[in-house]
C-alpha cells in the first residue's frame, strides 16, 4: 500500500480502514529491557518465522482515538486507562509491561508526528491509534517469547458503522466468545480470531454481528461482537453485564459513570438474562471504535425482540452518545482526568 498524504483525504467520507501514515512508535524488548524506543517511518515489522506470535498467538493490543476540538487543539480520551488495560493483558500472556507513563508519552509522540492526519473538528472523524505488542525472537517451543516488539500506529477513521448513529439488529450465537477462566477479560488477538466465524455467520443472515451468551449456561448476555452490551430498563436503570470473561471496556465504564452522574440514572453491572429482554426499553453496543451502536432488535431462538425502534435511536441512548462524544471532542465539560490535551 502506498503512503497516504493528508491533502488527498476526504475527511467527510472516511471509513474504518487502514492507512499507511508517515510515522509510528516502536520499541524492542531484548535482554530484559526496552530499547530502541522512538518514532520511525518503516511500517513493516520484521520478525523471525519462529516468532511465538505466529504460532502461539502471543499478542495484545489496544484501540484509542485522538480528537480535534473546536479551538483546533487535539486531545486524548482517558489514555491512562488504555495503558492500564494493556498492562493487564500483557501480564495474562506473560509479556513484559510497557510502563504507563511511557505508554501515554509514546501515544502523544505518534499523534504529534502525524498531526496533519487528525481530522478537522466537525467532520465526525478521528485519529484512531492502535498500540500493539507481539512476541518475537526465535523460539519454537511452547514458551513465552524472549523478545517483543511494541508499536503504535495511527490512521484517520470515520464511523465504524456506515450511517452513523442508527439502530442495527443482532442475533445470538451458539458459539462461546471466551471461557470464564480464559482470556476474555484481556485484549488479546486470539479472542478476536475466535469471533470471526460466528460474526461472519451473523452477517450472512443479515445482522450487524452476533451477541455472545455466557459460556456456562447460555442464559446471560456477555458481549456484542467485539463490543460491550448495555441496556436501559423500563424503570430507568443503565445496566451492563457482569462476567469474568468480559473485556473491561473503557467506553462502558465511562458510560456507567455518565449515566449515574450526568443523566441521574441508577447504573450497575449485573446479569442480563436473554429471556428477560422485555425488561429493557433501549439497548446498545459500546466500544472505542463504534462509540455507541444502538441495538434495534435482537434475535434469539428465531424470535426478533425489538427494543426502542429499528429505525430511531432511543432518547437515553442518544443523550449518552451526545454527552460522551461531546466530552471527547471538547464541547462538553469532562470529568477530572478524562481528557489529556496534546496540542
Amino acid at each position: 500500500m502506498s503512503r497516504v498524504e493528508a491533502k488527498d483525504i476526504d475527511w467527510e467520507n472516511l471509513g474504518f480502514n487502514y492507512m499507511d501514515l508517515p510515522y509510528r512508535f516502536t520499541a524492542h524488548w531484548k535482554n530484559g529491557e526496552w530499547q530502541d524506543a522512538g518514532i520511525v517511518e518503516d511500517s513493516t515489522l520484521h520478525i523471525s518465522e519462529a516468532s511465538p506470535v505466529l504460532h502461539y498467538g502471543q499478542a495484545v493490543f489496544e484501540g484509542m482515538k485522538a480528537y480535534r476540538t473546536p479551538d483546533d487543539s487535539v486531545q486524548l480520551f482517558r489514555p491512562d486507562q488504555n495503558a492500564k488495560r494493556m498492562q493487564s493483558s500483557c501480564e495474562r500472556l506473560l509479556m513484559p509491561v510497557f510502563p504507563e507513563e511511557q505508554f501515554v508519552d509514546a501515544v502523544k509522540q505518534v499523534v504529534k508526528a502525524n498531526i496533519d492526519f487528525v481530522p478537522p473538528y466537525g467532520s465526525g472523524a478521528t485519529l484512531y491509534l492502535r498500540p500493539l505488542m507481539i512476541g518475537t525472537g526465535e523460539m519454537i517451543g511452547v514458551h513465552a517469547a524472549d523478545e517483543y516488539i511494541f508499536t503504535i500506529f495511527a490512521m484517520p477513521v470515520g464511523s465504524y458503522f456506515k450511517g452513523g448513529l442508527s439502530p442495527v439488529n443482532f442475533i445470538t450465537s451458539d458459539y462461546d466468545r471466551a471461557a470464564h477462566r480464559g482470556t476474555g477479560q484481556s485484549k488479546v488477538g486470539g479472542n478476536y480470531a475466535a469471533s470471526l466465524l460466528p460474526g461472519d455467520r451473523a452477517r450472512k443472515q443479515g445482522f450487524a454481528d452476533c451477541v455472545y451468551l455466557d459460556p456456562i449456561e447460555h442464559r446471560k448476555i456477555e458481549e456484542v461482537g467485539a463490543a460491550n452490551f448495555f441496556g436501559i430498563t423500563k424503570d430507568g436503570i443503565f445496566r451492563t453485564p457482569k462476567s469474568p470473561s468480559i473485556l473491561p471496556s473503557i467506553t462502558k465504564y465511562s458510560l456507567l459513570w455518565l449515566a449515574e452522574n450526568r443523566l441521574g440514572l441508577k447504573a450497575e453491572e449485573a446479569d442480563v438474562y436473554i429471556d428477560r429482554l422485555d425488561d429493557y426499553s433501549e439497548a446498545g453496543a459500546c466500544g472505542t471504535a463504534a462509540v455507541i451502536s444502538p441495538i434495534g432488535g435482537l434475535q434469539h431462538n428465531g424470535k426478533l425482540h425489538i427494543f426502542y425502534s429499528e429505525t430511531k435511536v432511543g432518547p437515553i441512548t442518544g443523550e449518552l452518545f451526545n454527552t460522551l462524544t461531546g466530552i471527547q471532542f471538547g464541547t462538553v465539560e469532562a470529568p477530572e482526568g478524562w481528557v489529556e490535551r496534546i496540542l
